[in-house]
């Protein structure tokens, strides 16, 4: 597909990816599990760039779960020391591409070094006007929503509101998406076919694509057969068609 048949499809402004397969893509090659998790993150670069250039405004990949820290001592170390070479990685690239960086997630489960990058990092990029880029860190949708709410628990208290004053769109704000649209379209590589605790209360209206394709091998080919299959949809106004 060419850049001509492109502009004549509807282009999701938002989509999320559930980065999956690195460690089984790495086994097929008879290599260690971190090595996938390395290709993974050039596959993030690349796909980077690619979604700006579709006209693709926001892109949030899940890169690091509440769940994994159950993973092996010896993996979670080296995601973290991954993760902190591609923190700085990924300043560059904003820099180079004015993207706008966002974390999501519970930060204060991270090392302080980590955080300290994170608020560089976020502080570097906030006034970009490119590719909206949010990556979920120590991210969980059932920990953000119940961080949303101990926060609006803590409004209460304090008596800057009452309790039928609370609406949809409050408690939105009070996510770590703050802001930010929901997604219009969301990716899952691998085969797998869940959304293992990702932007639950975001991914509402939603639609959903699986791949076989693990997140290594994914390309802007495979993104154009994901915005090709949002095409086939039937949505209006950003909701799905119920009549």
């Amino acid at each position: 597909m060419d850049g001509k048949m492109l502009d004549n499809m509807n282009i999701p402004n938002h989509v999320a990816i559930i980065l999956d397969g690195n460690g089984r893509w790495a086994k097929k090659k008879g290599m260690p599990r971190n090595y996938g998790h390395v290709q993974g993150a050039k596959t993030v670069e690349a796909i980077c760039e690619e979604a700006y250039r579709m006209g693709i405004q926001y892109l949030t990949v899940y890169a690091f779960s509440t769940e994994n820290w159950n993973r092996p001592e010896e993996e979670v170390n080296a995601l973290m020391k991954l993760l902190r070479n591609y923190l700085k990685t990924c300043l560059k690239t904003a820099e180079k591409n004015r993207m706008c960086v966002r974390i999501l997630g519970d930060k204060t489960g991270l090392d302080e070094d980590i955080r300290t990058k994170i608020a560089e990092l976020e502080e570097a990029t906030r006034n970009n006007d490119g590719l909206h880029f949010q990556i979920a860190l120590n991210y969980g949708g059932r920990d953000e929503i119940v961080r949303a709410a101990r926060r609006m628990a803590d409004l209460m208290e304090q008596g800057k509101i009452k309790k039928e004053e609370i609406t949809e769109e409050m408690f939105g704000g009070m996510l770590d998406t703050c802001g930010l649209p929901d997604p219009d379209l969301l990716i899952r590589t691998c085969n797998e076919q869940r959304i293992s605790n990702f932007l639950l209360w975001q991914l509402a209206y939603t639609e959903f694509y699986f791949t076989p394709v693990p997140w290594p091998d994914f390309s802007k080919e495979e993104l154009i057969k994901a915005i090709e299959a949002y095409n086939k949809r039937d949505r209006r106004y950003g909701l799905v068609k119920n009549d």
